[in-house]
């Protein structure tokens, strides 16, 4: 009997070479052991440990290897692993940093990359995906700011694009500056409106510092400034700001930047700033609006028939900034400032509060329901609009001061001459 299962072909095998029992060489140990052989019997005729052949006979035949479960730091923390890893973008190192912070659990960089490698697939799925979703006629306007340099002039100047583009549409309005300051977001924003002939339900912005305050990346709460909470109800639009760190959400007018500056601006030189906006404006009207879009298949100019229908009415309003009304405090240098500029007053008026009134290009300056002092608005900045006549009869008044043509003033019945005072109170100071 014992020769006879020897000279099993399969058998013989597992002896020359000490390989593991094949399937069949187990059904054979069960049937010897049936006959039976015992454990010790067995493990020299197959070739194996007698706690091999006890195994196999206790499980009824082959059985998988079961790998030791062995406990690891991070047991129990599988559900704020991955919520980290997605808050952090994947950054192991923070993970790491926090795993001390909070849990006072210590262990390598090496480690924790591991532990969360089977999430890194999805997290670049994540940043690639786009959900393509189109909005109603009349709905929705996104705008952007974009810089780059331009040959204006003989000289290369570093210029801010800004660009809406309607959503529904994808008709687009450009405006270009030098800075990128919240009255050119408005001025930007009003330009649009003007141009398109209404006003959209609500407008997508990114998440600038002149408009958002914060916005918070996981909880998506946004606070935004209160100048631009005026400046939509003024209009009678809603903002809404992008997921922050997601240009993907903002895509139709994010691709509109780079249009522009890729194909209006790159490359070309301008004798002046005059001929730069001339030409953007004509290539808006030839280029822009009349070329068949990749994603609609349709000129925009041709798509906004139906958009312009449901788009809000101007009702005739006038912009935004053409009108300010504030209050400002005349300082000891006989000036109040306004937009990091500061215009001088009658230094008499130091120390008294003003109304300060910005309306078709000049600075109007109020006391007492007075006019004591106009210059016109400054674009600059820090600078420091000056009239003469103000100091007449301060120290020094003299000196190099950047002088303007003088404004004739009557003299306010406040500002009575000191001899008057005197009287009044029945001798000199």
């Amino acid at each position: 009997m014992t020769n006879e299962i020897s000279t099993h072909p399969a058998l013989s095998r597992t002896m020359q070479d000490g390989d593991m029992l094949q399937a069949d060489e187990v059904v054979a140990m069960l049937r010897l052991h049936e006959l039976g052989w015992g454990a010790k019997r067995l493990s020299k005729e197959f070739g194996c440990a007698r706690n091999t052949v006890r195994r196999y006979l206790r499980e009824g035949g082959a059985t998988p290897f079961k790998r030791p479960v062995r406990r690891t730091a991070f047991d129990g923390l599988d559900d704020w692993l991955r919520e980290r890893f997605f808050r952090h973008d994947g950054n192991s190192d923070v993970i790491r940093q926090e795993l001390a912070s909070e849990h006072g659990i210590i262990i390598g960089l090496r480690s924790v990359e591991l532990r969360v490698r089977h999430w890194r697939r999805e997290l670049k799925a994540q940043k690639r995906a786009t959900v393509r979703f189109e909005t109603a006629p009349g709905h929705q306007m996104q705008i952007d700011f974009g810089d780059t340099k331009v040959w204006i002039g003989g000289e290369r100047v570093r210029i801010h694009v800004f660009v809406g583009t309607l959503s529904y549409s994808r008709r687009l309005h450009t405006r270009v500056s030098l800075r990128e300051r919240q009255t050119d977001w408005f001025e930007g924003m009003e330009g649009a409106f003007l141009r398109f002939g209404g006003i959209p339900a609500e407008v997508l912005i990114d998440n600038a510092k002149a408009l958002v305050e914060h916005h918070d990346a996981v909880t998506r709460e946004v606070r935004f400034n209160e100048r631009l909470h005026a400046f939509a109800r003024y209009w009678g639009f809603m903002p809404r700001a992008c997921a922050p760190y997601r240009a993907r959400t903002k895509g139709k007018d994010e691709r509109g930047v780079g249009y522009v500056k890729k194909n209006a601006i790159a490359g070309r030189r301008f004798e002046s700033w005059a001929a730069f906006e001339a030409h953007l404006d004509r290539w808006t009207r030839e280029v822009a609006d009349q070329r068949e879009h990749g994603t609609t298949g349709i000129k925009p100019a041709d798509r906004f028939g139906d958009e312009a229908k449901a788009l809000r009415p101007l009702a005739g309003r006038a912009p935004f900034g053409q009108l300010r009304d504030l209050v400002r405090k005349v300082q000891s240098d006989c000036a109040v400032d306004l937009d990091t500029n500061s215009y001088s007053v009658p230094w008499r008026l130091i120390g008294e509060s003003v109304q300060v009134v910005v309306l078709a290009g000049r600075v109007i300056i109020r006391h007492a329901s007075q006019v004591v002092a106009d210059h016109a608005v400054c674009a600059g900045r820090r600078q420091r609009i000056v009239d003469r006549a103000h100091f007449v009869g301060v120290a020094g008044a003299d000196g190099l001061v950047r002088a303007i043509a003088p404004v004739e003033l009557p003299l306010p019945a406040l500002l009575r001459p000191l001899a008057e005072y005197e009287a009044v109170v029945g001798g000199g100071w």
